[in-house]
């Protein structure tokens, strides 16, 4: 599964589609442990596409989070105006 793909979708879709590759790594759990799954990689792409789901999501999560700080403010230089003098004694 393409990452650029994932970043598309909305967080709702997101979350779906984590609920069901956790449903498929379950089923295929299921077949490792009777013997009948056909091939064992296949769970190291479904757990690879889970976390690739997940970090995606906290991805966009983050993005919301943030506030846009505007470039009149002081934090960046932190909290001293640019005529404030320093050392003199």
């Amino acid at each position: 599964m393409k990452p650029d793909t994932l970043r598309d979708l909305s967080p709702a879709e997101l979350t779906a589609k984590s609920e069901e590759l956790r449903e498929q790594l379950l089923k295929l759990r299921f077949q490792q442990s009777t013997g009948q799954i056909e091939s064992p990689q296949m769970l190291g792409d479904i757990r690879r596409d889970i976390a690739r789901v997940m970090t995606i999501l906290r991805e966009k999560e983050l993005v919301a989070e943030v506030p846009l700080v505007s470039p009149e403010s002081d934090t960046a230089s932190g909290g001293r105006s640019a005529d404030t003098e320093i050392g003199t004694d």
